[in-house]
């Protein structure tokens, strides 16, 4: 996947130099680099560390008590009558429930944890994302690319976007309602 980036990328640069007439002008930003002189950021970054630590702490700590009461249940498994192994099993098993629902709460998509995420970090890279595009915008730059991490399209010049003539190709008809703020 890298290399089918890098080379779209590379074909990309090549195409931006045959017409002069047309040049685009490229740029690139490196995200990581610039959060880690954000102070917000990494306070950020502290608290959701801070957060995944303690809520991993609980849940290994619930783990683990369930798995207490599980060697418990396996020493006195045949001392105990058939109602009350199933009154244990059903006890272990309905914990193990409640703390897998747990972990899926705290850490799983859309998770405390990712909305804190948002809450925290979303404001910062909405900031850093309109720097971008007014920097593009000041410098009359067509194309910024991130190289923080996988190739991505932080800003674009609209005039280079051929996307409602793909769609037209494809024998659609472009919905300006869709996606009217794809731009920004």
């Amino acid at each position: 996947m890298r290399i089918l980036k890098l080379a779209v990328l590379a074909l990309i640069l090549m195409t931006s130099g045959i017409s002069s007439a047309n040049a685009q002008r490229f740029a690139y930003v490196d995200t990581e680099y610039i959060l880690q002189h954000i102070p917000e950021y990494l306070s950020a970054q502290k608290q959701l560390d801070d957060l995944s630590v303690t809520w991993q702490e609980e849940i290994d700590n619930r783990f683990t008590e369930i798995e207490n009461l599980y060697q418990a249940y396996q020493r006195e498994q045949v001392l105990l009558s058939e109602e009350m192994r199933k009154q244990r099993e059903d006890e272990i098993i309905q914990k193990e429930l409640e703390t897998k629902e747990y972990q899926r709460l705290k850490f799983g998509y859309e998770g405390d944890l990712f909305q804190e995420k948002i809450r925290l970090i979303q404001p910062i890279q909405e900031r850093v994302a309109r720097a971008i595009r007014e920097i593009a915008t000041e410098q009359a730059l067509d194309l910024i690319l991130d190289k923080g991490g996988e190739i991505v399209f932080l800003y674009a010049n609209p005039r280079l976007d051929r996307s409602d003539e793909v769609i037209t190709k494809l024998g659609y008809q472009p919905d300006p309602s869709i996606g009217q703020n794809r731009n920004n």
